[in-house]
C-alpha cells in the first residue's frame, strides 16, 4: 500500500520489486555501465583530439567517431595529419588540444612519430602499461577495440531486437485478438519460424546480400528473431480478450484496432519486455559468433567477435580470446540476469 493508502499501479510495483534483488539491481547497473562506455567510448580510447584551438577556432574531431561528417574538413586536408600534437602547435603556437584518456585507435594501427616519447605499436604485444589488453595481428590496440566493440554489440542488440520487438507485437496482437482462420495462419507462420535454425538462416541470408554491412546485419537479425516475442504477446491477448475491460470497451462501440493499440497492447508488454531482455543477450552472442565466423560487421568495424577470430590463428597469444571473451560472457550473464529480474517482478505468480 502507498502512503495515501491507495494500491500502486503495477508498473510501480514492478519495479518497486526489481529494485529490491540486489542480483538483478547489479546486472542492470552492470548493462548501464556497458551502455555508458559505448556511448563515450571516444573519449576514452581514441587518436582524435576532443576538442582542440586551431587559428582561433574551436573544433570537435572527436565527433568524426560518431558519424563521418563530424570533423571538420582541415583536419584530414593539413599537413600537420601525421603528426597532430606536433603539427598543431608548430602552425599556431597559441593551440591547445584536449585528449582522450589512452591515445589509441581502433581502427589502425598507431604509429611510430604520432605522440611524443611514445615508439609505435607492435604486433602481437603482451599486455603491458602501453598496451593494457595487447595487440591484434596488425598492431591495433586489443583495449581500443573491446571498448568499440560494446558499441557495436550493444548497437546490435538493441536495434535488432527493436526490429523483432515490433514484427512480433504486430504478428502475435492480430492472431491473439483476431483468432480463428487469422491466429491459425499466423501461428503456423510462428512455428515455421521457430523450427529453422536462427544462425543457418541467419547466414543464408547474409550470403545473398552483395556488401553485407552493420546494417544489413541489425535488419537480417532483426527479421529472424520475431517469433519469441509474437508467442508471448499471443498467449497474453488470448488471455486479456475475455477480461472485463475488453468486453466493456467492445461493448462501448470501440473499434477493433483502439482496442488492441490502446487496451490490450499495454497490457500485453510485461512479457515482452522480458523476451526483449533474453533476446538482447541471445542476439550479442549471435552477432559475436557471427563476427567470428566472418559473416558479422564489416572490417575494420570494432567487435567482440573480430578480435577472438584472430586468436583463432595465433593461440599463444590469450589476450586475444580472454578479453573479448570476458566481455561476451560478462555482458550476456548482465542481461540475462536482468531478464530474469524482470520476470519475477512482473510476474505474480512467481511473487513470494
Amino acid at each position: 500500500m502507498s502512503r495515501d493508502g491507495r494500491s500502486p499501479g503495477f508498473w510501480r510495483d514492478a519495479a518497486r520489486r526489481f529494485r529490491s534483488s540486489r542480483i538483478a539491481g547489479a546486472a542492470a547497473s552492470f548493462v548501464g555501465v556497458l551502455a555508458f562506455l559505448a556511448l563515450f567510448a571516444p573519449f576514452i580510447a581514441a587518436t582524435r583530439p576532443i576538442v582542440c584551438r586551431y587559428k582561433g577556432a574551436h573544433y570537435f574531431p572527436i565527433l568524426a567517431y560518431y558519424w563521418s561528417g563530424g570533423e571538420n574538413p582541415i583536419f584530414s586536408r593539413d599537413k600537420f595529419r601525421g603528426n597532430f600534437p606536433k603539427g598543431l602547435r608548430t602552425k599556431d603556437p597559441e593551440s591547445w588540444a584536449l585528449w582522450p584518456l589512452l591515445y589509441q585507435d581502433p581502427y589502425r594501427r598507431v604509429e611510430s612519430g604520432e605522440w611524443p616519447d611514445r615508439p609505435g605499436s607492435g604486433v602481437l604485444e603482451p599486455p603491458s602499461a602501453r598496451h593494457l589488453f595487447g595487440t591484434d595481428e596488425l598492431g591495433r590496440d586489443v583495449c581500443a577495440r573491446v571498448l568499440f566493440g560494446t558499441r557495436t554489440a550493444l548497437l546490435v542488440g538493441f536495434v535488432s531486437m527493436g526490429i523483432a520487438a515490433a514484427i512480433g507485437l504486430l504478428v502475435g496482437g492480430l492472431a491473439g485478438y483476431c483468432g480463428g482462420k487469422t491466429d491459425v495462419v499466423l501461428s503456423r507462420l510462428i512455428e515455421l519460424m521457430m523450427s529453422i535454425p536462427t544462425l543457418v538462416l541467419v547466414l543464408a541470408l547474409m550470403s545473398v546480400i552483395e556488401r553485407p554491412g552493420i546494417y544489413h546485419l541489425m535488419a537480417v537479425i532483426g527479421l529472424t528473431r520475431w517469433e519469441s516475442v509474437a508467442r508471448y504477446t499471443r498467449g497474453e491477448l488470448l488471455r486479456l480478450k475475455e477480461c472485463d475491460f475488453v468486453l466493456a470497451a467492445r461493448a462501448l462501440g470501440a473499434p477493433w484496432h483502439r482496442i488492441l493499440l490502446r487496451h490490450m497492447l499495454p497490457n500485453a508488454l510485461a512479457p515482452v519486455f522480458v523476451t526483449v531482455a533474453f533476446g538482447i543477450a541471445g542476439t550479442i552472442l549471435l552477432e559475436s559468433a557471427l563476427s567470428f565466423l566472418g559473416f558479422g560487421a564489416p572490417p575494420p568495424t570494432p567487435s567482440w567477435g573480430a578480435v577472438l577470430k584472430g586468436w583463432h590463428g595465433n593461440l599463444t597469444c590469450w589476450w586475444l580470446a580472454v578479453f573479448p571473451g570476458v566481455a561476451v560472457f560478462l555482458t550476456v550473464l548482465a542481461y540475462n540476469v536482468t531478464g530474469d529480474g524482470l520476470q519475477e517482478a512482473m510476474d505474480p505468480r512467481l511473487r513470494r
